[in-house]
């Protein structure tokens, strides 16, 4: 028996279920968020710090990461540093940042990491889970206030098109071209060579480590020295490269692709 239009439809959609993942430390805004898009995402798991939501991401390997910008734990990075110890473990995760501030440094942090939208708490439901789902599509998704910020102020370069959906509550900006994106890498690596030059052969070791997520104790049990010297060599890198922070360093080591 052939099946129907209305139940060919409905295979589609349970077949293009986006399976997605909550980070929040809130645990009724999460709770929250996980009863709005139950009933149109598969949600896999979720998790309240960095170290619970690198292990859950790699345990899952969720489509769409949703997840605040500040989470607890691990070196303070929060959801930059979530992004970034997850490369490795879950390479086709993709992340949309819902959090309460809409300030640039933070919506920067989570950008360069990697984030592919960054919605505000404020959302709408149903605008919520049309950004999932773009983000799911491929596409950067970003509040109407912060659009505009991103394209402009975080990759200049790449002169990103920005369309409106057919809701028009969101903006929807298109991926760059691949073309414009390698040669922009291509400028930032060549720009850094003498900054990696500088990085004695034992420093380039401590710097990609820490930059993988490493704690300072791990680093020395892999590199047989003490913990002690883990710290002078960081502190070395970090002036050398003219960073403040490790979260600083993983996001430099990441966007360069040297880790």
């Amino acid at each position: 028996m052939e099946p129907t239009q209305a139940e060919e439809s409905q295979d589609s959609q349970t077949s293009h279920r986006v399976r997605v993942a909550v980070v929040d430390d809130h645990e009724m805004f999460r709770r929250g968020v996980i009863d709005t898009i139950a009933a149109d995402c598969d949600v896999v798991g979720q998790a309240a710090t960095v170290e619970e939501a690198v292990a859950m991401i790699g345990r899952t390997q969720p489509d769409v990461v949703l997840l605040d910008v500040h989470v607890p734990g691990g070196e303070g990075g929060g959801g930059a540093e979530i992004i970034l110890r997850s490369l490795n473990a879950a390479p086709r995760a993709l992340y949309l940042a819902l959090s309460v501030s809409d300030a640039p440094a933070d919506v920067g942090a989570v950008i360069r990491a990697g984030a592919r939208g960054y919605v505000t708490k404020t959302i709408t439901a149903a605008d919520l889970l049309a950004s999932i789902h773009q983000v799911a599509e491929g596409y950067a998704v970003f509040s109407p206030r912060l659009a505009g910020f991103v394209l402009s102020a975080l990759r200049p370069e790449t002169g990103v098109p920005v369309t409106q959906p057919a809701d028009g509550a969101l903006e929807r900006g298109v991926a760059a071209q691949e073309g414009s994106e390698a040669a922009s890498a291509a400028d930032v690596m060549a720009h850094d060579d003498a900054s990696l030059d500088s990085l004695t052969p034992r420093e380039q070791q401590v710097m990609r480590l820490i930059a993988r997520g490493y704690s300072y104790k791990e680093v020395a049990a892999e590199l047989f020295i003490s913990v002690k010297t883990v710290e002078t060599h960081v502190s070395a890198v970090l002036r050398k490269l003219q960073l403040s922070n490790r979260g600083e360093l993983a996001r430099w080591a990441a966007y360069r692709r040297i880790v």
